[in-house]
């Protein structure tokens, strides 16, 4: 469990990713070093860490949800290939011993789009049966979970907020009439993904949201000035953001579900609303196939969880078939997986 401190910081985290332990300590009102060697205690742990997620409407890519019925003895080799690869996330293994979960990024629609990928899959021995559904448009939780954002004051939280906001626009006047990355831009939404500068820049983001200037700078090759720029105009544009990665059992929620809601296309909006103010969701989004709304939900026992569902969510109208899973084990979360998956089964030594 996350103590009072802890939650604080994971909330100002939240706010700005990469606002410096100067600044966090300050709102917070305890010294910077504190604050410094509490993140590096949770994030060496891998309680806690923050890291650089990319819109992937922004870039051309769809994101999907796929379930996956497979032999109960293959559950655990797929996990672990499906955990290793960079084009997945939120991968776990549902309770039942037979069904795991996880959301998948593959190209845009045309040529093949995701074809590739959907083909190994049902290829893969063991497996049985696959559903993928598309992310239309994600209702709730983008931006935090409220499980994790309800440790800051008002005052303190607009206090983070405007001053992130500063530092952007300080950023992105900074040098004015030096060249601009070869003239590429990222505003309005385009390619991140433009040369392999913009890959390195974005990868070391996705394994490490703090990472400094220097070491961002080293690893792309531009400027300190030029990667400090090129960060403030990947937030402003909404081709990048920063989210905290951390259990919510370290917030007292240890039960996660996953629910599908068939839900009338008249009252889609009302429903998406709604899910977006309930506390229990972490996320939730409009998408393809027989249930139109998929939702992760965190609750401290299965007890919160039924008052959940026999309370808000059936006080929702336009909700018809409902089918609810529990995560046995989560394997990945929204980052890259940072500790290998050992081998499914025996007979090799690490």
């Amino acid at each position: 469990m996350l103590d009072a401190l802890d939650r604080r910081l994971v909330h100002a985290l939240q706010l700005d990713g990469r606002a410096p332990f100067s600044r966090i300590a300050a709102v917070l009102g305890v010294p910077e070093r504190t604050v410094a060697r509490r993140y590096h205690r949770l994030r060496s742990a891998l309680v806690v860490r923050v890291v650089g997620l990319v819109d992937s409407s922004r870039i051309g890519m769809l994101d999907w949800f796929v379930r996956v019925d497979c032999a109960p003895d293959a559950v655990d080799a797929l996990i672990a290939a499906l955990a290793q690869r960079d084009d997945t996330s939120w991968v776990a293994a549902l309770a039942g011993g037979n069904h795991l979960a996880c959301m998948v990024r593959t190209p845009g629609t045309g040529a093949d789009g995701g074809r590739p990928f959907f083909e190994h899959i049902g290829r893969t021995p063991g497996v049985r049966d696959m559903e993928a559904s598309c992310v239309l448009r994600p209702v709730a939780g983008v931006g935090g979970w409220a499980g994790r954002t309800s440790a800051l004051s008002e005052d303190e939280e607009a206090t983070l907020r405007r001053l992130a906001a500063l530092d952007d626009r300080e950023v992105r006047q900074e040098v004015v009439g030096e060249p601009e990355d070869g003239g590429r831009s990222v505003e309005g939404g385009g390619p991140v993904d433009r040369d392999e500068a913009d890959f390195r820049l974005v990868g070391e983001l996705a394994r490490d949201g703090r990472a400094d200037v220097r070491r961002l700078a080293a690893t792309t090759g531009w400027s300190a000035s030029t990667v400090r720029r090129r960060i403030a105009r990947l937030r402003a544009s909404g081709v990048v953001h920063f989210e905290v990665d951390v259990d919510p059992a370290h917030f007292g929620s240890p039960i996660e579900a996953l629910l599908w809601l068939e839900v009338t296309p008249a009252a889609l909006g009302a429903v998406a609303d709604a899910l977006s103010h309930h506390a229990p969701v972490a996320f939730a989004a409009v998408t393809t196939g027989p249930a139109s709304v998929f939702a992760m939900v965190q609750c401290r026992d299965t007890g919160a969880l039924y008052d959940y569902l026999a309370r808000e969510l059936s006080d929702l109208p336009g909700i018809g078939r409902t089918e609810t899973a529990l995560v046995q084990r989560r394997t990945k979360r929204a980052g890259p997986l940072l500790v290998p998956i050992p081998p499914a089964g025996r007979g090799r030594r690490a």
